[in-house]
């Protein structure tokens, strides 16, 4: 007589697979996916969802294979709704469980664009040249390390200070008088829960507010055009003034634009519209493209032509 193993029918071994997963209610439940598809399929990149299941089907725990009773997904999501609409929500909204591997490989993907984004908008304010991702990679490794060693050293002070009374001494200017605190921009390093691009904006503030090498934002190149009937209109002058009460001469709608532009390239009328082609610093885009917009009353307009003007050898 033969003898016949019985595996339970809700059970299916899957292996090499990165896991999703929600916790709904009481229960954890759990999505196989293959590997490097999920991050591609919540990008968009990735728009075929067999592709990115090894099995169309809702687990309660995929290493043992133990599939999701009818019963158990019915009182978490729904009693009449579709496994499809299930498994959706779980792949959109459950987290990702990824390997050492994985995570590493993910880690320096996520490293290598924030470099290259922060080395696209940086420049060497004498020289306009752009730096190599070498040189920007060190920077911001000296700026990762200096501020782990200031939060020890702000942690040994705590620890210190710890069996006191609990209160410091908050820093004073020359008066006498307490000082607020200033925003410190930091720069720890990459992390895979935040975009590639959102960490290159952190990793620029806090290499400019600290200049372990001398950087500055590469300029934008505009193109202003403005009616030549509006130019020279007066700007209306901001309320309050100085400190002794007096304001000053607010200028012409030209005065004012010309103001916002760092330096110019080359002005010109052609016809009834004046041109001014320019550079100007990112930080002062809004404030312009707000004046031009409002003051001018679609008279004027700002185009783009060069998002970041660079010098490269």
């Amino acid at each position: 007589m033969s003898r016949q193993i019985n595996q339970p029918s809700n059970q299916i071994r899957l292996t090499n697979v990165s896991l999703v997963r929600l916790k709904k209610g009481k229960k954890r439940f759990e999505i196989a996916c293959y590997k490097n598809k999920v991050l591609e399929w919540r990008s968009g990149i990735e728009t075929d969802l067999d592709e990115v299941l090894q099995i169309p089907n809702v687990f309660l725990n995929v290493s043992k294979g133990q599939t999701a009773p009818s019963a158990e997904l019915a009182k978490a999501f729904g009693k009449d709704r579709p496994l499809n609409d299930i498994i959706l929500e779980i792949l959109n909204k459950g987290e990702l469980q990824v390997g050492e591997k994985e995570r590493a490989a993910q880690l320096d993907r996520v490293h290598n664009e924030v470099v290259s984004i922060v080395a696209s908008k940086l420049v060497d304010p004498r020289t306009k040249r752009v730096y190599t991702t070498g040189m920007i990679e060190k920077a911001l490794d000296m700026l990762s390390s200096q501020a782990h060693h200031q939060q020890q050293q702000g942690d040994k002070k705590s620890a210190e200070q710890q069996p006191g009374s609990g209160t410091g001494t908050p820093a004073t200017g020359d008066d006498g008088e307490a000082k607020p605190k200033a925003k410190e921009h930091v720069w720890t390093g990459v992390v895979t829960t935040k975009s590639a691009k959102s960490q290159a904006l952190e990793a620029m503030k806090a290499l400019i507010a600290n200049q372990p090498i001398p950087v500055s934002r590469a300029r934008m190149r505009l193109r202003i055009t403005c009616s030549t009937n509006v130019l020279k209109q007066a700007v209306k002058a901001a309320k309050g003034g100085d400190a002794e009460g007096e304001q000053k001469a607010p200028g012409t709608v030209k005065d004012k634009i010309l103001s916002y532009v760092e330096q110019v390239e080359n002005q010109d009328v052609l016809g009834s519209e004046w041109e001014v082609v320019g550079f100007v610093e990112p930080g002062a885009f809004k404030g312009l493209s707000d004046f031009v917009g409002n003051e001018t009353k679609g008279q004027g307009r700002v185009e783009v032509l060069d998002m970041a003007v660079t010098h490269e050898d």
